[in-house]
C-alpha cells in the first residue's frame, strides 16, 4: 500500500508541475506591421477596439480559426489575426520612465531613457535584465520594467 501512496504522490507532483511550467510558457506573439486593428471579435465585420503599432506584444489566450483572443500589457483583450503577427521577441515599457544601460547593472551607464508604452525588439536575456533595441539605441533594461518576451 505505501508503494502506491508514493507512486500516487509522484504522479500528482509530476502533473501539477507540468501544468505549471505550460502555465509560465503562455504563447505571445507581436504585431509584424503597422496600424494593424484589434477587433471585439473573430471577423473583419467584429468592430475595431484600437490600433497597434509594429512590435507590439500580445499574451495569446484562446484560437478560433485564424484568429487570435490576445492580451495586452494593460489587461485589455481583443482578436487579432494570425497573419499579421510574428515570433520576433518584443518588450513594452510598464512604468512611466525607464533607464536604458550599456551593460545588465544599475550601476552601468545609462545610455538611453524611455516612456510608458514604448516598445523594444528583444535582442537577449540575462539574469533579470533584457538587452533591448529600438530607433536606433541598444541597451539592457530591468526585466521588471518590461512586459513581452
Amino acid at each position: 500500500m505505501k508503494k502506491k501512496s508514493t507512486c500516487l504522490i509522484l504522479l500528482l507532483t509530476v502533473a501539477l508541475l507540468t501544468l505549471h511550467a505550460a502555465a509560465a510558457l503562455a504563447e505571445m506573439v507581436a504585431v509584424r506591421n503597422e496600424d494593424v486593428n484589434m477587433r471585439s471579435g473573430p471577423s473583419t465585420s467584429s468592430k475595431v477596439l484600437w490600433r497597434l503599432g509594429q512590435g507590439f506584444p500580445l499574451k495569446v489566450l484562446k484560437r478560433s480559426g485564424q484568429w487570435l483572443q490576445v492580451r495586452d500589457f494593460e489587461g485589455s483583450s481583443g482578436w487579432i489575426h494570425k497573419s499579421v503577427t510574428g515570433k520576433q521577441g518584443h518588450m513594452i515599457v510598464k512604468k512611466r520612465k525607464i533607464n536604458i544601460r550599456s551593460a545588465p547593472s544599475t550601476r552601468s551607464k545609462i545610455v538611453a531613457k524611455a516612456g510608458y508604452g514604448v516598445v523594444f525588439k528583444t535582442l537577449e536575456k540575462k539574469k533579470g535584465w533584457v538587452k533591448v533595441r529600438q530607433d536606433g539605441v541598444t541597451g539592457w533594461v530591468s526585466s521588471s520594467l518590461l512586459w513581452g518576451f
